[in-house]
């Protein structure tokens, strides 16, 4: 099965898995800024990444802006976002989203920015699994106000909706140690992290994010 593929299948599980509250974004969240502000335009910052993965922050960041499209925003090139703020001699996360929400919109033109972080990626192994997660958490806020619109945490990992069949002890240590060169060859941590971008990200209940001008669901929620 293709990256492509097993990715796609892992975005329909994660559809399910909503449902199960895997991703709890704030509780009974307030949305009266966010249907006041109605931003039609996201810029995502790359996300401050707290982990010792150099890759974190560029496997979730590749894959942040799908589910914000497919809310129905229209979100601001990474290519350009990234390109702006090298040319401004900003190259880190930790750096970027230190600029001031006046000075991203004066660039960028956006309605809102996107703030993240990721607090866990990457594969660890224990004595008898090995497990492959990503947990990021995120905020969205009014480049016009400064107020926080939405946030919401998510998190996925290699072992969900696993059997933990026979096989003994033996056969459990050779599994672990399989699925952990697995999980490094086919570097298993971006197709998690495009589930938890998902999951983070999407629109719609469990307190997700509100449809956005370009979908048909605008204005139901």
């Amino acid at each position: 099965m293709s990256k492509f593929l097993s990715l796609k299948l892992w975005f329909a599980l994660s559809t399910v898995a909503l449902l199960a509250a895997c991703a709890q974004p704030v509780k009974h969240a307030d949305y009266t800024a966010f249907k006041n502000a109605r931003p039609r335009s996201i810029l995502v910052l790359p996300p401050d990444n707290t982990t010792t993965d150099v890759q974190a922050s560029n496997s979730m960041l590749s894959q942040m802006t799908m589910p914000l499209a497919e809310a129905g925003y229209y979100v601001v090139p990474v290519a350009v976002m990234e390109e702006t703020f090298k040319q401004n001699g900003l190259t880190t996360a930790g750096d970027i989203q230190q600029t001031s929400p006046a000075k991203l919109r004066e660039i960028f033109g956006a309605d809102a920015v996107l703030y993240s972080k990721i607090t866990q990626y990457g594969t660890s192994y224990r004595v008898l699994d090995s497990v492959t997660a990503v947990s990021a958490s995120a905020k969205l806020v009014d480049l016009k106000s400064g107020d926080v619109l939405w946030q919401g945490n998510a998190t996925a990992n290699s072992n969900e909706g696993n059997n933990s069949g026979g096989g003994g002890l033996i056969g459990m240590l050779v599994v672990a140690a399989i699925k952990q060169i697995s999980n490094s060859l086919t570097d298993k941590s971006h197709d998690i992290a495009g589930v938890t971008s998902y999951r983070l990200l999407h629109a719609g209940p469990p307190g997700g994010l509100l449809y956005g001008p370009r979908s048909p669901k605008y204005g139901t929620d």
